[in-house]
């Protein structure tokens, strides 16, 4: 079946760089609206019996979501042939569960509508929790950002890294860093009042003298990943950096990473960047992507792809 890649307005430079790498133009397509805000997607051209893939990351506003949905609608109804939602970004993917009375269980409602609208096939890197991926009834690509991160880290020349998770929720992550590079790791436990706001932190774990690693899925106002940063340099590490896939950065994120003692963070372009800052390195998914796109399209295996010891 003939490929067609199509972008979601918010992630049309990841796009790009995907089309670029898979040696295809992204095809035409076209996000009209009506005076009041509601959206209609065109396609420019016929998918029949096509393999289309709708690279889209739904993050903040809603609209991204909604867009990407009716996107996946046009093409079911032009007749393509298998549909694939790229998502780089899973937005509301940290509501996976009901930690309290009353209240939705998100990530389940964001597969129901995609899987609705007819999608085939889900491809995203990164999710907040593995188990997202049984939330859907059709099959899940879940790509890891270890295949962009752990040549990065290797780059650095740094005598004695441990590795470091912002929560207890991120050991299994940490994990298996540590065990790639045959090297410790260490927990910074917190506990929070409320969404957003960390009440207290400690280190679980011995980083006097070490260069820290922290790795993370989402970076969203930075509290957590500062105040974990402050108390490792506290603690007596040496340097402490970060390798965060999803830089959601809201509210006061930038002024908190400025002030912080975190001297480099290392994040992907699943979300494009709201603001420059000397502390913060864009590494691109899009070859990671664009790899997986060509594999799916020729039946060839996706975990080739990882990178694992």
């Amino acid at each position: 079946m003939e490929v067609k890649l199509f972008s979601g307005t918010l992630s049309q430079p990841l796009s790009e760089k995907v089309a670029d790498y898979y040696g295809y133009p992204l095809s035409d397509c076209l996000l009209q609206k009506f005076s009041d805000g509601e959206m209609q997607p065109v396609i420019n051209e016929s998918v029949r019996g096509a393999y289309v893939f709708f690279i889209q990351s739904t993050f903040a506003p809603a609209d991204n979501l909604l867009e990407l949905l009716l996107f996946i609608d046009a093409a079911k109804r032009a007749s393509a042939g298998y549909i694939t939602a790229v998502i780089p970004y899973f937005g509301y993917a940290r509501q996976d569960r009901k930690d309290k009375a009353r209240v939705p269980i998100s990530a389940r409602l964001m597969a129901n509508l995609i899987e609705t609208a007819g999608a085939n096939r889900i491809m995203t890197m990164d999710l907040h929790a593995d188990q997202i991926q049984g939330f859907f009834d059709i099959p899940v690509d879940h790509l890891k950002s270890e295949a962009i991160f752990i040549p990065a880290i290797e780059q650095l020349t740094l005598p004695d890294i441990v590795f470091a998770s912002p929560d207890v929720g991120g050991v299994k992550r940490a994990r298996r860093y540590a065990k790639y590079f045959a090297r410790e790791m260490v927990i910074c436990d917190k506990y929070r009042k409320r969404a957003n706001e960390v009440a207290s932190m400690t280190v679980i774990g011995d980083v006097k003298g070490k260069d820290v690693i922290l790795v993370d899925d989402i970076i969203d106002t930075a509290g957590t990943l500062c105040k974990a940063a402050d108390m490792l340099i506290e603690q007596g590490a040496s340097s402490v950096r970060a390798f965060i896939t999803h830089p959601v950065l809201s509210g006061d994120a930038y002024k908190n990473i400025e002030k912080s003692k975190i001297e480099e963070i290392y994040v992907t372009d699943t979300i494009p960047l709201k603001q420059s800052s000397p502390k913060i390195k864009v590494l691109s998914s899009a070859q990671l992507f664009a790899r997986a796109i060509r594999n799916t399209h020729e039946h060839r295996s996706i975990s080739a792809l990882f990178i694992e010891k």
